[in-house]
């Protein structure tokens, strides 16, 4: 009885996160690089809480390949196997957080995908490439924008 209480309170509290306005302190007293790193990590929380509340099923996060590739969060939506970037952003000042995954960005977390693949030792499952957007702007609750199929790769098959 007692395990059920807390697991009831465990999920009312993820499911708020993001309900609640944010609240972004204390930039001014952070170098650049660890502001951009708080900011991008509350990000990916957001989103892999996103994922889960709307049925997906986060496999892995933050994966790294030896040989250079990465991939943010690695879900399910349904049979399909989707490597999702993650970006997030402040303000809108320079576009929309979609804009930044560019070509050489791409390119990298293609070759996520394929190391990914690879260590499943299954090439023939059918995967996409999603983007989920975030924006956090103070007083507002949090904004997630999910890019489904937002970029491909340039040929069938595993990517380049």
């Amino acid at each position: 009885m007692k395990r059920n209480w807390m697991l009831q309170a465990y999920f009312r509290w993820f499911d708020r996160s993001l309900d609640r306005a944010v609240r972004l302190g204390g930039r001014d007293q952070m170098e650049r690089g660890e502001w951009n790193t708080l900011i991008g990590n509350l990000g990916e929380k957001l989103a892999r809480k996103y994922l889960w509340k709307t049925g997906k099923k986060v496999l892995y996060h933050n994966f790294r390949a030896e040989g250079g590739g990465e991939v943010d969060v690695v879900f399910r939506d349904g049979e399909i196997l989707v490597f999702g970037e993650v970006k997030t952003r402040t303000s809108q000042q320079f576009g929309r957080p979609a804009r930044a995954v560019n070509r050489p960005k791409q390119r990298l977390i293609i070759r996520g995908a394929n190391a990914w693949l690879r260590e499943l030792n299954i090439p023939d499952v059918t995967f996409r490439f999603d983007v989920l957007e975030i924006l956090l702007i103070e007083g507002e609750v949090p904004n997630i924008r999910h890019i489904k199929a937002a970029f491909q790769t340039p040929q069938k098959g595993l990517g380049r």
